[in-house]
C-alpha cells in the first residue's frame, strides 16, 4: 500500500460507527483503484446471504439484490476467500449483472482471522480497467479495512452494552417503585421490545395448573394480538417453553405448524421468535417473547439478554404478589380484630336475649296449657312458639360462631361422610326436585378433622345450593385430591345449576351477618369458612350469575 491511502485510512479512525466506516472505507478503495462504482457486501450471519451495505453507482434496485455465497463474482470471493479480477464481465459466466454499464470488476474478500466476513467490490464501464497492482493495493486495503472495522465493531458492540446496560438500570428501578401490577409489566414488555429492538413483546403468565398461557401485557401489537385467546400449554409453540424450562428460538414462526394463530402473525408481521421462561426459584411464572419483522438468528449474546429481562420480570410479578399477599393479610387481621369483638358483643347480646327468653317459652308454655283456646287461637299459639324456638336457634347460632371451638379431629372415611350428607337431605331435594350425584375419587385418604364440624360446613353448603335452585336442578358433591396453590389436599366439592352470584355478592359472601337470602340469619357462610380455617384450609368460590356456584373446600392431607 502507497503512503497516500495509508494516511486516508488513519484518517478514518474519526469515524467511530460502522455505517461511516464502511461509506469511507469504499469511497478509499475506489480511489486506490480509479474505479468508477463499488459496492461493500457483509455475509449476514442471521440468513447467509450477502447484503449490500454500502454502494456507489448501484440503483436502489440494484442495492437490494440478495447473493448467496458462491453465487455470481462476489459470491464465488465469499465462498473461496481469493480474490478475482475479471477484465471482460460479458466473457464471465459468473457475473451475475447488477449494473449493465459494467465491463470490468474486481472484488477481494475481508477477512477477520481465518472467517470472510464480507467482500469489497469495484467496477469499471472500460474492460481491462484493473491491474495486478490495482488487484494487490485493494488486497491490502482490504486487511487494513478489517482490522479497523473489528476495532469499529467491537466499539459499537460497547455503545450496545452501555444502552442495555442503562435500560436495565432503568427496569430495576421500574419495578423499585412501580406498584401497579398491570402497568408495571406493560412497562416492562415496552422496555424489553426497545432494548430488544424487536417487533413486538410479549409477557404471558401461566395458569396455577400449569395448561394454559394467558397475555399479561404487550408492546407492538394491535387489539387482535392483545385479543387472542389463552394458549394451551400442551398444544402451542411457545408452550414448550413451559415444559421444558429453556429458551426457544424459531427462525419463522409463519411456517411453524405449531404456532397457534397464523393468520394473526401474518396480519402482525411476526417472523422470528425468542422465547425464554420466566422463573422465580424454583417456581415457574410465565413466558416472555419477542418477535423480530425478517428473520433473525437470536445470536447467545441476545438470549442471555432476554433471560436477564425474564429475570427482572419475574421479580417484577413476585414483588407484585407478594404487596398483593401483604395487603390481604393486613385486611384479614383487620376482618379478624373486627370479627372479635363483634364475637364478644354478640356473645354479650345472645346472653341477654337467651335468659329473658327462656322465661318467655316457659311462662308461655304454661300459659298455653293452662287457658282454653279455641282454633284461631290455638294457631296463633303454633306460629309463636315457633317463632320463640327460631329466635333460640338465631341465639345458639350467634353463640357458636362467637366461640372459637377447637375441632376434635380424626380420620374419617369420606365416601361414609359423603353418603350420610345425602342420606340427612334426600327428602328435602327430592321435595324441590333436584337431582344429587356423587363421587369420591378412588385411593382419596381419610380426612383427619371434626367430623361434626365438617359435615355442619357440608350442610350449609348443600342447603344453600338447594336454596339456589328453587325450579329444581342438579347438585354434585365430589371428594377426592387436587393441587391447590402449589400444594396438594384433600378437597371437598359442592356445585350446583342454580342462579349463581355476581362479583360484589362473591366480594361480600363470607361476611358476617350480611345475607341476600329471604329469612337467614347470614352467618351460615361465615360459620363455614370459620370451621375450614380451624382445619388450616381454604376456600374457593366460584361463580357467575345463571351459571351455578362451586365451592371447594381444601383440607391439608396428613400422613
Amino acid at each position: 500500500m502507497n503512503r497516500r491511502s495509508g494516511l486516508q485510512l488513519r484518517g478514518l479512525r474519526s469515524l467511530l460507527k460502522p455505517q461511516r466506516a464502511l461509506d469511507s472505507i469504499l469511497r478509499e478503495a475506489l480511489q486506490q483503484t480509479g474505479a468508477t462504482g463499488g459496492s461493500f457486501i457483509l455475509i449476514n450471519p442471521n440468513t447467509g446471504v450477502l447484503d449490500i451495505e454500502a454502494s456507489v453507482g448501484l440503483s436502489q434496485k440494484a442495492r437490494r439484490l440478495k447473493l448467496r455465497p458462491g453465487e455470481g463474482i462476489t459470491g464465488w470471493v465469499a465462498i473461496t476467500g481469493r480474490p478475482l479480477r475479471v477484465n471482460d464481465v460479458s466473457q464471465e459466466v459468473k457475473y451475475v449483472t447488477a449494473n449493465p454499464r459494467v465491463r470490468a470488476e474486481m472484488a477481494v474478500p475481508v477477512s477477520l482471522g481465518q472467517h470472510v466476513v464480507g467482500v469489497l467490490n469495484v467496477d469499471s464501464p472500460a474492460v481491462h480497467a484493473f491491474t495486478a497492482e490495482h488487484e494487490a493495493r485493494l488486497v491490502a486495503f482490504a486487511a487494513e479495512a478489517a482490522a479497523w472495522l473489528q476495532s469499529v465493531w467491537e466499539i459499537d458492540q460497547l455503545r450496545i452494552k452501555e444502552r442495555q446496560l442503562a435500560a436495565l438500570v432503568g427496569m430495576v428501578q421500574l419495578i423499585h417503585t412501580e406498584s401497579n401490577s398491570a402497568g408495571g409489566l406493560e412497562r416492562i414488555a415496552r422496555a424489553a421490545n426497545r432494548l430488544m429492538r424487536t417487533k413486538l413483546c410479549s409477557l404471558l403468565l401461566v395458569s396455577d395448573d400449569l395448561t394454559e398461557l394467558a397475555l399479561a401485557a404487550c408492546d407492538g401489537g394491535s387489539d387482535r394480538y392483545r385479543n387472542r385467546p389463552p394458549l394451551p400449554v400442551a398444544d402451542s409453540l411457545v408452550g414448550v417453553v413451559v415444559t421444558r424450562r429453556k429458551p426457544l428460538a424459531v427462525l419463522n414462526v409463519q411456517e411453524n405448524q405449531k404456532f397457534r394463530h397464523l393468520e394473526v402473525a401474518k396480519q402482525e408481521g411476526l417472523v422470528s421468535l425468542l422465547a425464554v421462561p420466566l422463573v422465580s426459584g424454583d417456581r415457574l411464572l410465565g413466558v416472555l417473547a419477542v418477535y423480530t419483522r425478517a428473520i433473525h438468528r437470536f445470536s447467545n449474546d441476545e438470549i442471555r439478554l432476554l433471560k436477564t429481562l425474564a429475570d427482572l420480570s419475574a421479580i417484577a410479578i413476585e414483588k407484585d404478589r407478594l404487596w398483593e399477599r401483604a395487603v390481604d393479610k393486613e385486611e384479614t387481621l383487620r376482618v379478624s380484630e373486627r370479627l372479635s369483638a363483634l364475637g364478644l358483643l354478640a356473645a354479650e347480646v345472645a346472653h341477654e336475649i337467651r335468659n329473658p327468653l327462656t322465661v318467655m317459652q316457659m311462662l308461655f308454655h304454661s300459659l298455653v296449657e293452662s287457658a282454653p283456646l279455641d282454633e284461631t287461637h290455638r294457631r296463633d299459639a303454633v306460629v309463636i312458639a315457633e317463632k320463640m324456638r327460631q329466635m333460640n336457634r338465631i341465639v345458639d347460632q350467634i353463640l357458636g360462631f362467637a366461640r372459637s371451638s377447637e375441632p376434635s379431629r380424626d380420620f374419617l372415611d369420606l365416601e361414609q361422610l359423603v353418603a350420610d350428607i345425602v342420606l340427612l337431605i334426600r327428602h328435602k331435594l327430592k321435595q324441590q326436585g333436584i337431582d344429587i350425584r356423587t363421587t369420591v375419587a378412588r385411593a382419596t385418604p381419610p380426612l383427619y378433622a371434626d367430623r361434626q364440624q365438617v359435615e355442619q360446613a357440608l350442610l350449609n353448603l348443600v342447603l344453600n345450593a338447594a336454596d339456589a335452585m328453587p325450579q329444581g336442578g342438579t347438585l354434585r358433591l365430589t371428594a377426592g385430591v387436587e393441587s391447590f396453590e402449589g400444594a396438594t389436599w384433600s378437597v371437598l366439592i359442592v356445585r350446583d345449576t342454580g342462579k349463581g352470584m355476581t362479583p360484589r355478592q362473591q366480594d361480600e359472601l363470607f361476611a358476617p351477618f350480611l345475607t341476600h337470602k329471604k329469612g337467614g340469619t347470614g352467618i351460615g357462610l361465615a360459620i363455614v369458612r370459620k370451621i375450614v380455617e380451624n382445619h388450616q384450609g381454604k376456600i374457593r368460590v366460584d361463580s357467575r350469575p345463571n351459571r351455578g356456584t362451586v365451592f371447594r373446600l381444601y383440607f391439608p392431607i396428613m400422613p
